[in-house]
């Protein structure tokens, strides 16, 4: 990492929830393990007149909360590199930034890599870009876009058009954290890597798809964000759209950004638009008496939602997508469902008794269940099941996804990050659903999800339960 250049890395929302939970606590990871340029600044932007001292209070916090255990970790070689530019950012009204910025550039060097991250939520994305462009800070910068990259077909059209008005592609980063997840990139690795899965990678083999992200948490700590987008948008066309297309990808010419890119944009070029008859909206009991939410709302917790991959690969077989809040079990777990032999001498055969699956929380790992007769005098047939860890490969020293994909920021890496044909027919995949939405069902707390949702995924029905 020492050959990378001096970089100034701006925090937009550096003292809202996401800064707290994630970015802060992996630019710190990154520094614990020796990943950051030799020579870098942290400068966080906020609407209040805040002290460097007063920041570095706030950030610590973070740690201490959301992140690593501090113990003897270098608490004090972090801090003193931890800066604050107060007072908002605007085009009308820059604040202290520009002015911390040209203190770090005279510190660090003219050459200094400017970074800018932007935590905040989609509807601030326009006036931030439009306010780097005006105050001089976009020129060869990297700028980091939280997702969702809009929140309709309309609006990321006007956010595309402003982005590159003020940015070349190459400069802008839209990030999707399952993207980073260790799990998720070994779907590349285990599908090509391995002649015996690659073999079976594909419709004959496989029956159905499952991309499962139940979450028992509830949306107390963000609700006046969460009302305003919903599960469709803050999951469904972000993360599980992305992953599915992990999976449905045809195998890239290489590794390398742009083939990577390429390969997943052109898979999402052939998701079929969503039939609002095969998805089922739900919102949980009680989501109407948080703070923030209107007591009217119609706001989706849960959807569960079939998609279809109109190419020669995956043409039939269904990609079963779920997610909601206050579900019974929390988990994030992608299944390949495999068919049972054609013309086999055993009968009974169950329906999932051939399932390979990612685990993509926490550092994840591969999972794999097949039949088996059980152990004993009588011919029954039972379920077993094998795990690999991730982090128990030799060597393993995984980041968090956020982590991960900061540092490739940091080098200039884009292949973990979106493009915008991709996105650009997401919102035409979605679109359905966005413009006529089915009714969104109550369901009980500690359910999974509403009536109707368990049908989706017939005839095994969901394997995380």
């Amino acid at each position: 990492m020492a050959s990378l250049q001096p970089t100034i890395f701006v925090l937009f929302g550096a003292t809202g929830d996401l800064a707290k939970r994630m970015v802060l606590p992996s630019f710190y990871q990154l520094h614990v393990e020796g990943l950051l340029p030799e020579e870098w600044l942290l400068i966080g932007n906020g609407r209040h007149d805040t002290s460097d001292d007063e920041f570095r209070d706030h950030v610590h916090g973070a740690l201490k909360e959301y992140g690593s255990e501090l113990g003897s970790k270098d608490w004090d070689g972090f801090a003193k590199r931890v800066r604050f530019a107060g007072n908002g950012f605007t085009v009308e009204d820059p604040g202290a930034l520009p002015e911390v910025v040209a203190s770090a550039k005279e510190e660090m060097g003219e050459d200094a890599q400017l970074v800018h991250y932007i935590a905040l939520p989609p509807s601030t994305f326009q006036d931030y870009t439009k306010a780097l462009g005006a105050h001089d800070l976009a020129d060869g910068a990297r700028v980091v876009y939280e997702k969702p990259f809009g929140t309709s077909q309309h609006a990321f059209e006007e956010l595309d058009k402003v982005v590159h008005e003020v940015l070349d592609e190459k400069q802008v980063y839209r990030i999707d954290h399952f993207l980073g997840k260790e799990a998720t990139q070994n779907l590349h690795v285990l599908r090509f890597a391995n002649g015996m899965i690659d073999g079976i990678w594909n419709a004959e083999h496989v029956a159905q798809v499952q991309i499962d992200v139940p979450e028992t948490l509830n949306i107390d700590d963000r609700a006046e964000f969460y009302d305003s987008t919903g599960a469709v948008l803050d999951m469904l066309v972000t993360h599980l759209f992305q992953v599915a297309a992990e999976i449905a990808m045809e195998p890239p010419a290489s590794l390398a950004a742009d083939d990577l890119q390429s390969a997943r944009e052109t898979v999402i070029g052939c998701f079929r638009p969503i039939d609002t008859a095969e998805v089922v909206l739900g919102q949980y009991d009680g989501y109407r008496d948080v703070e923030g939410v209107a007591d009217d709302s119609t706001v989706d917790t849960f959807v569960a939602a079939k998609l279809w991959v109109d190419t020669d690969r995956w043409r039939g077989v269904p990609f079963l997508l779920r997610t909601g809040k206050m579900l019974g079990v929390s988990a994030q777990r992608v299944s390949l469902v495999f068919r049972k032999p054609e013309n086999s001498p055993l009968t009974d055969l169950p329906d999932d008794g051939a399932v390979l699956s990612f685990d993509l929380s926490g550092s994840g790992s591969i999972d794999m269940a097949m039949t088996v007769k059980e152990p004993g005098p009588d011919f029954d047939l039972s379920t077993g099941h094998l795990s690999l860890p991730l982090p128990s490969v030799p060597n393993a020293d995984p980041l968090s996804p956020y982590s991960r994909l900061i540092l490739d920021v940091l080098n200039g890496d884009r292949s973990l990050f979106t493009r915008p044909d991709g996105l650009a027919h997401v919102w035409e995949v979605a679109a359905p659903l966005l413009n006529d939405p089915p009714e969104v069902k109550p369901y009980a707390d500690g359910s999974m999800g509403p009536e109707g949702s368990a049908d989706l995924a017939a005839p095994c029905g969901w394997l995380v339960h």
